[in-house]
C-alpha cells in the first residue's frame, strides 16, 4: 500500500465514520436534505480559494460556516423548515461556484481526488472528526428530546436554539472534511445514505448511531480501495455507489425479517 493509498483510505475512513455518526442525527430529524445540501454552498469558498491562491478548504470552511449560522438565523426569524432555507441557499452557492471555479479544477472540486490527500489532509481529518464526533455524543440525547418535544426539552433547562445551530456547525465541519475525498457534488450523501441504511437495521438508538458511523465508514473506504483498484483518482462516484449497496442488503434484511 502506498503513501498515498494510505492517507486517502484513513482520510475516509474518519471522515465515514464522522458523517455517518451526525447524519444518524440528521435523518431522525428529517435533515437529510439539509446535510447533503450544505456540501454544495462550500463550492464558491473553494473556487475563491483557487482562484485567489489559498488553501481551498479554508475558503469551503468559511463558506459553510456562515451559511449555517445564516440558515439557523433566517430559520428563527421566518420560521421555515431548514430544508427550505438550505434548498433556497444551495441553489444559488452552486450557479456561482460552478460560474468562478477554473474548469481544470471542476471535476476535482465535485468528485474529489485521493491522488492529493497527504499527511496534513489525514491529520487535519483525524481531529476534526473526532472533536466533532466528542461534541455530537455530548449533546445526541438533548437534541433528540428537542427532536421529540421543544417544549419539554426547554422545561429541562436545554436551550434547542443554541444546541440546534451547534449541531449545524459541526455538520458544516464534516461536510467540509469530505470534500477532499468525494467532492462537494456527493459529500452530502454519507451524511444520508449509511444512517438510512442503519435505521433499517436497529432496533434502538445506540445501535442505530454505532451502524450509521460504521456504515459510513465502510462506504468511504470501500469505494477508496475501488478507486485505486481501478486506477481512478475520483472516488466519490464509487463512495456512493459502496453506499448504495450497503443500503440495499439493509433493506433486504428488514425486508426477509418480516417474514
Amino acid at each position: 500500500m502506498t503513501d498515498g493509498l494510505m492517507f486517502s483510505l484513513l482520510t475516509g475512513i474518519f471522515v465515514g465514520f464522522s458523517a455517518g455518526y451526525l447524519g444518524s442525527l440528521m435523518v431522525l430529524e428529517k435533515m437529510a436534505l439539509v446535510g447533503d445540501a450544505l456540501s454544495h454552498v462550500a463550492l464558491p469558498g473553494l473556487a475563491l480559494g483557487i482562484l485567489y491562491n489559498f488553501n481551498p478548504f479554508l475558503g469551503a470552511f468559511t463558506f459553510l460556516f456562515a451559511s449555517a449560522v445564516i440558515i439557523w438565523h433566517l430559520g428563527r426569524i421566518t420560521k421555515l423548515s431548514y430544508e427550505t432555507l438550505v434548498a433556497a441557499i444551495f441553489t444559488v452557492a452552486l450557479a456561482i461556484g460552478i460560474l468562478i471555479i477554473p474548469e481544470p479544477d471542476l471535476l476535482e472540486a465535485l468528485f474529489g481526488d485521493i491522488s492529493k490527500v497527504y499527511l496534513e489532509d489525514t491529520v487535519a481529518t483525524v481531529i476534526v472528526a473526532v472533536i466533532a464526533m466528542f461534541l455530537t455524543k455530548i449533546i445526541y440525547k438533548k437534541i433528540v428530546l428537542g427532536m421529540i418535544s421543544e417544549e419539554l426539552a426547554t422545561s429541562t433547562g436545554v436551550n434547542v436554539a443554541r444546541i440546534n445551530l451547534l449541531f449545524l456547525l459541526l455538520v458544516s465541519l464534516v461536510v467540509a472534511i469530505g470534500i477532499k475525498i468525494v467532492g462537494t457534488l456527493l459529500v452530502g450523501f454519507l451524511v444520508v445514505v449509511p444512517a438510512a441504511a442503519a435505521k433499517n437495521v436497529s432496533s434502538n438508538l445506540f445501535k442505530y448511531s454505532v451502524l450509521s458511523s460504521v456504515f459510513g465508514a465502510v462506504s468511504s473506504s470501500s469505494g477508496i480501495l475501488l478507486s485505486s483498484l481501478l486506477n481512478q483518482p475520483k472516488a466519490g462516484p464509487l463512495v456512493v455507489l459502496s453506499g448504495i449497496a450497503i443500503f440495499l442488503v439493509a433493506v433486504a434484511i428488514k425486508w426477509v425479517s418480516k417474514f
